[in-house]
Parts: structure tokens; C-alpha cells; sequence
């Protein structure tokens, strides 16, 4: 199960943000201390980024465009001639989560088992077991889980763990009026996913694009992704991303040759001594 983000509808109203905090009880954003809003002069974004206080992130890019470009709602106005004398801004809006990795490097490295993968194959926290040692916050790709400062120990979106299986949808999906959040059986979402970006590119907006479907990218495909109007970056967003412990295996196989290697070495030295 995953979420599937169709960005070309999202109006940025922030009703997941605010759904996720509060069916989760996550705190409110703020690194002023107080818990209150910031006021970060990033558009209308005021949480600035995914972290321990903000499982759900709006992003809002504005881009200066030809105003021949850009129609009433934002988008790309398909078919216009273009004026480069008048200025216009062009609206991207995205609403960002934890993308519950099929390689998810923070399971790898947790050391209590605080994170594990569910029956319905996302990534949680558990709180309880969590010590705040902070070896999952580096560990992640995508930059998602955080530790909560006055607390200690690491949390991020758990795609609402307990209202899917009650078979519920998770809140910031069932808050989003547009439909840009979808929940559903993966699968299902890719095919649904795939047909609106062929929809997208038949109107014109050839630079629609999934990211994050594709089960053999670096990290072997992820829970959540989504549909963009641009490239990752401009989004935030990793271009390649690759699970950060791929070479585990490696570096500790050549980390036991080289521990043989000394120990062969002493033994020998030993050896040599006595006779």
C-alpha cells in the first residue's frame, strides 16, 4: 500500500499537512521555540521542510515565466504565443512525505529495532523502543526522518499505521479536496499514475514525469510517489537517489579480510618469535 501524489492538482491549501498533525498529535512546526508558524519568506510555505514536527510539507515553487504562458490557475497555458516582454508566475505545488523505501537504509541501521516494515510493506517508528541515537537521520536518502529536539528520539509519516488497518485511509488523504494525495494498492496507483501523465503529455504539458515508481531505481522503488510538472530538484527531490548502506556488505567483507589478514600476521610474528 503507498501513496500516489498527482501534483498538477494540488491547490496548496495544507489541509494534509494539518490533517497528518492532527490525527498523529505531531507538534507545531516552529524553530522559534514557542511551537508557532515561521515565517520563512519561501512563498506561502511555512513548515520549510519534512522533519520530526512536519510529516506532511507543502512545497510552493514560484517560477517567473512569459505571462503568455501562464494561465488563471498557475499552469502552463498550452498553445500560446509567447510575449517575453510581460512577466508571470507560474504556480508548482507539491505536497511531500516520507517515501516508505523498499531498501529503506534507516531500517538497516537502527540498532533496537525501533523501525520496522508492517504487513502493508510502509516503514514506522516505534517510539517506545526508539533510544535517540540518530543513526536512521543520516541514513536516509531523501533527508525525511528527524529527531524531535525537545524529546530526542526520531519520528516520520507512518502512513497512518492505524487507520489502514482498520481499513481507513490515512488523514492527509482523506482531507485532500482535490484528490492529489491517492491511497491505495500500489500497483493500482503506477497504472493510475502512468495513464494521467499520458493524459498531461496529449494537452500539451510534455514535461510531466513520475518519480519515484520505478521498482528498479536506487532503492529498489518507494511507497509514495509522484507526478511532477518539473525536474526532481526544483521539487527538492533527489534526482537518483540510492539506498545510503548498498555498500554494508561490502566495506564489512573487506573490513573481516583485512582483520584476517592482521591476525594471520600476529599469529606468524609469534610463531617466528619461538622458533
Amino acid at each position: 500500500m503507498g501513496f500516489f501524489t498527482d501534483t498538477s492538482v494540488c491547490i496548496g491549501c495544507k489541509a494534509c499537512e494539518v490533517a497528518c498533525k492532527e490525527w498523529n498529535l505531531v507538534p507545531a512546526s516552529g524553530s522559534s521555540g514557542d511551537g508557532g508558524m515561521d515565517l520563512l519568506g519561501l512563498s506561502y510555505d511555512n513548515t520549510g521542510d519534512l522533519g520530526a514536527n512536519s510529516w506532511r510539507h507543502v512545497a510552493f515553487i514560484e517560477q517567473q515565466v512569459p505571462a503568455s504562458r501562464v494561465d488563471n490557475l498557475g499552469m502552463p497555458t498550452i498553445g500560446a504565443p509567447e510575449q517575453e516582454d510581460e512577466a508571470g508566475v507560474r504556480w508548482l505545488m507539491s505536497s511531500d512525505v516520507c517515501k516508505h523505501c523498499t531498501h529503506a537504509a534507516c531500517l538497516d541501521v537502527c540498532p533496537t529495532g525501533a523501525l520496522f516494515r508492517t504487513e502493508f510493506d510502509t516503514v514506522v517508528v516505534q517510539p517506545d523502543i526508539c533510544n535517540g541515537c540518530g543513526y536512521c537521520v543520516p541514513a536516509c536518502p531523501y533527508g525525511v526522518i528527524e529527531k524531535r529536539e525537545d524529546d530526542g528520539r526520531a519520528f516520520k509519516c507512518t502512513l497512518c499505521y492505524d487507520r489502514i488497518g482498520d481499513g481507513l485511509e490515512p488523514a492527509c488523504a482523506k482531507a485532500c479536496p482535490t484528490d492529489s494525495i491517492q491511497y491505495g494498492e500500489l500497483d493500482v496507483l503506477r497504472q493510475r499514475a502512468e495513464q494521467r501523465k499520458q493524459e498531461l503529455h496529449a494537452d500539451g504539458v510534455t514535461e510531466a514525469r513520475l518519480y519515484g515508481e520505478n521498482p528498479d531505481d536506487g532503492v529498489g522503488g518507494t511507497g509514495a510517489f509522484f507526478l511532477l510538472l518539473d525536474e526532481p530538484e526544483v521539487y527538492g527531490l533527489p534526482p537518483d537517489p540510492v539506498v545510503t548502506t548498498r555498500d554494508l556488505p561490502g566495506m564489512w567483507r573487506r573490513a573481516g579480510a583485512a582483520a584476517l589478514g592482521v591476525a594471520a600476521a600476529v599469529v606468524a610474528s609469534f610463531v617466528g618469535a619461538r622458533r
